[in-house]
C-alpha cells in the first residue's frame, strides 16, 4: 500500500494493482478565487498541484476508482469534474451521490456504510467540520478506511478531533491515519479542521499508529503551516511516527 499526496486533500492511494484518487481539487492555482468568511484576498487553491496540466492528463489516466468525502470545492472542484471519465468508478458517501450523479458520471458506488471493492474493504466513517453555527453551516462531511488482508488506512477527511475519531479508532485499529491539518478557520468561530493540538491527540491516542498531516498550505483560511506543526510534532517526540506530507510526496503504507 502506498500513498501519494497532490495537493492538499487529494491522494492517490495505491492498493495492490488499484490507484483510487481521494478528493480532487485539480484546478490551476486561484481558480477557486476568494473563499467566503476569510478574513484575506487570497485566491484558492494558493499554489498549483505539482505537475504540469499535461502530466496531470497523465496521471488520470492511470486512476482505476475515485473516492469523494464531501463537496467541498476544496475536495471536488469544477476541474475534476471536467477531467475525469464519467465512466469511472466513484465511491461516495450515499448522502452526496445524487450530487455526484448530475455532474454526468455514470458508475457511482454509494456506500452506506461498507462496501468491498477489488477485494478492498471501504468503510465509511463519520466527521465534525466544526463546531456550533460554524459546524453545522459546514455541513455532514465523512471520511474513509481502506482495508486489505495486510494493512488498514484511516482517512479522517475534513473534521476536528472530538470523541467519534476516538471511536473510529478504536472500531478498525488502523496501523496508518490520514488527517486534514492546518487548523483552517473562518473570520468567525473556532477551527473547523484539526489544529496542530488535535493532532498530537490523534497521536497519543492511536499510540501505534503512523499519522500523516495533510491539507497544507493550500487554501487560504489555514492557519498553521508545516513548520509550525512540524516543531509541534518534534517538540512532543513524535517525528518518528508523525509526517507532514509535502506536495507530490510519495509514502510505502507497508
Amino acid at each position: 500500500m502506498k500513498l501519494k499526496l497532490w495537493r492538499n486533500a487529494t491522494l492517490v492511494i495505491q492498493i495492490g494493482d488499484k490507484n483510487i484518487l481521494i478528493d480532487p481539487m485539480l484546478g490551476a492555482k486561484g481558480s477557486l478565487g476568494k473563499f467566503p468568511m476569510t478574513d484575506n484576498e487570497l485566491l484558492n487553491p494558493l499554489v498549483d498541484l505539482p505537475f504540469s496540466e499535461e502530466e496531470l492528463k497523465d496521471q488520470l489516466s492511470g486512476i482505476d476508482a475515485v473516492a469523494v468525502t464531501h463537496l467541498h470545492p476544496d475536495h471536488w472542484d469544477p476541474k475534476a469534474v471536467e477531467l475525469l471519465d464519467k465512466n469511472i468508478p466513484l465511491i461516495c458517501p450515499e448522502v452526496i451521490s445524487e450530487q455526484i450523479a448530475q455532474s454526468g458520471f455514470k458508475n457511482i458506488i454509494s456506500v452506506k456504510d461498507h462496501i468491498i471493492w477489488e477485494n478492498v474493504s471501504i468503510s465509511i466513517t463519520e466527521g465534525q467540520h466544526g463546531t456550533g453555527e460554524i459546524g453545522e453551516k459546514m455541513g455532514h462531511v465523512n471520511g474513509f478506511v481502506f482495508k486489505t488482508e495486510e494493512k488498514t488506512l484511516y482517512i479522517v477527511g475534513d473534521s476536528i478531533w472530538y470523541e467519534r475519531i476516538a471511536a473510529e479508532i478504536d472500531k478498525y485499529r488502523p496501523q496508518h491515519i490520514v488527517v486534514a491539518g492546518g487548523a483552517a478557520t473562518f473570520a468567525v468561530g473556532d477551527p473547523i479542521i484539526m489544529t496542530s493540538q488535535d493532532i498530537i491527540k490523534v497521536c497519543e491516542y492511536a499510540p501505534e499508529a503512523t499519522v500523516l498531516v495533510t491539507h497544507l498550505e493550500a487554501v487560504s483560511h489555514c492557519k498553521e503551516d508545516r513548520k509550525f506543526i512540524q516543531e509541534e510534532i518534534i517538540k512532543n517526540g513524535l517525528q518518528e511516527r508523525c509526517f507532514v506530507v509535502q506536495d507530490g510526496e510519495e509514502y510505502s503504507l507497508d
